[in-house]
């Protein structure tokens, strides 16, 4: 047969090859696109589709999650934990009548009113109030109280985790993180690996406060 009348195959090997650390990264499909966030899940690095709240407490403020750790969060969520029967009960009467808010009519001390009252009445020029609508006023204003910290579920679980109360200041919580992986890892422990599940919790403690910006 002449050599132009003769097969040739167009291609030799179409055998698809497993990608090698040469690769570009953006050709991963698991990594983050421009815009996306991680999941708050520590440990996860998958894109966050879907939001939780924090807390009862703290219903504005959310967690991100992947679809799986969403539904995972979303099954061990407790709306009543830690409140006691009286307290769920009076709860739910509140929601029955739709949580309405109620405000008080009488006016603040740190109104207008009450500061023009006082003035009045330290000059004997003020006016009788015998049901105390603008209050007593008179004395110096207190200064406000700060409030206090706000934290979540994943944040207070990672405090825990280092053996720190909810109040503990950012100096406190690496301090904190040092004396454990000194404590838990290897080499300071004559090559025993026991404590190198400890040492591994404690290193993601320390990521999920340093997210939220608390270390």
């Amino acid at each position: 047969m002449a050599a132009a009348f003769q097969y040739r195959p167009r291609f030799i090997d179409i055998r698809v090859r497993p990608p090698g650390p040469e690769d570009d990264a953006r050709d991963d499909v698991n990594s983050l696109k421009p815009g996306e966030r991680a999941c708050d899940h520590p440990g996860c690095r998958t894109a966050a589709t879907a939001r939780a709240p924090k807390s009862r407490d703290m219903l504005q403020e959310h967690y991100w999650f992947c679809q799986p750790h969403a539904a995972d969060y979303n099954r061990n969520w407790n709306f009543f934990a830690g409140m006691s029967d009286a307290e769920i009960r009076l709860r739910m009467e509140r929601s029955a009548l739709g949580d309405r808010p109620t405000w008080d009519f009488k006016a603040g001390k740190n109104s207008r009113e009450a500061a023009a009252a006082s003035r009045g009445f330290a000059s004997g020029t003020g006016y009788r109030d015998p049901f105390d609508l603008f209050g007593k006023g008179g004395g110096a204003v207190p200064p406000a109280t700060a409030p206090g910290r706000r934290l979540g579920k994943i944040e207070r679980t990672a405090l825990a985790e280092l053996d720190l109360d909810e109040d503990a200041d950012a100096a406190r919580i690496r301090v904190r993180y040092t004396e454990l992986v000194k404590l838990c890892h290897p080499d300071a422990n004559g090559g025993d690996r026991s404590a190198e599940t400890k040492l591994q919790r404690t290193i993601r403690a320390y990521q999920v406060l340093r997210k939220a910006k608390m270390a």
